[in-house]
């Protein structure tokens, strides 16, 4: 890992402080088609794509007309209600800026659809800093499928011992894994270590990341323990 090339980035919950809004846009949504639902129940779930969270909660496909249903007015609740109030989490923007001076690509990697990633992308105010984008819309699969961070490892033109993917939950870890590249994970998605086993490495946030980035596998004096 002494030659990072490209850093794959997640951004629900590693880049932006979300994962709570999405599920309680969920929870809402649900109640108002008179579904019974609980937030910890599909908190759990949150890192997962719409084509994989809504038949593992609730039983029907994503593509039925409940399912379609429910997606759209979770985003539309989610948009509404929700996203203004969003933070980056801490050291988000300082981290992709250390990145780009080290001369590292900078590509996202999401389960979100491709309007929500923009809005996404500009409430954490790091839309300068991603060079290339891939997201649910883009692949047959989400996450924690490998196909996302596949594509963006494509987009990269590097070898896989080349890349580092960074998220926040099981899903991310699994993905990457999948994809045979390296995982960083976050505590910003609000899982706990033994749930990110399989990360090469497991850090606060992006900032705790950046203060120790020279000895993280992104400074290359760190090996990953896949």
């Amino acid at each position: 890992m002494s030659d990072v090339r490209a850093v794959i980035l997640d951004l629900d919950g590693t880049l932006l402080d979300s994962n709570d809004a999405h599920a309680q846009a969920f929870v809402e949504a649900a109640h108002a088609m008179g579904l019974n639902i609980d937030f910890e129940s599909i908190r759990r779930l949150i890192g997962m794509g719409g084509d994989k969270l809504i038949p593992r909660a609730f039983g029907f496909s994503s593509d039925s007309e409940p399912g379609q249903k429910l997606g759209a007015t979770k985003t539309r609740i989610f948009m509404e209600r929700h996203l203004t109030q969003l933070e980056p989490t801490p050291g988000a923007r300082a981290l992709l800026l250390r990145l780009r001076d080290e001369g590292m690509r900078r590509l996202l990697a999401t389960s979100s659809g491709e309007s929500t990633m923009q809005r996404l992308l500009a409430q954490a105010d790091i839309e300068d800093l991603i060079e290339d984008t891939i997201s649910s819309s883009d692949v047959r699969a989400s996450k924690p499928d490998p196909d996302i961070v596949e594509s963006a490892l494509d987009k990269t033109g590097a070898a896989p011992e080349q890349v580092v993917m960074l998220g926040d939950t099981p899903y991310d870890v699994e993905s990457a894994t999948r994809a045979g590249i390296a995982i960083i994970a976050l505590r910003t998605g609000g899982w706990t270590d033994p749930e990110l086993h399989g990360a090469a490495a497991i850090y606060d946030d992006p900032a705790d990341l950046l203060e120790h980035f020279g000895t993280s596998p992104l400074g290359g004096r760190a090996k990953p323990t896949l």
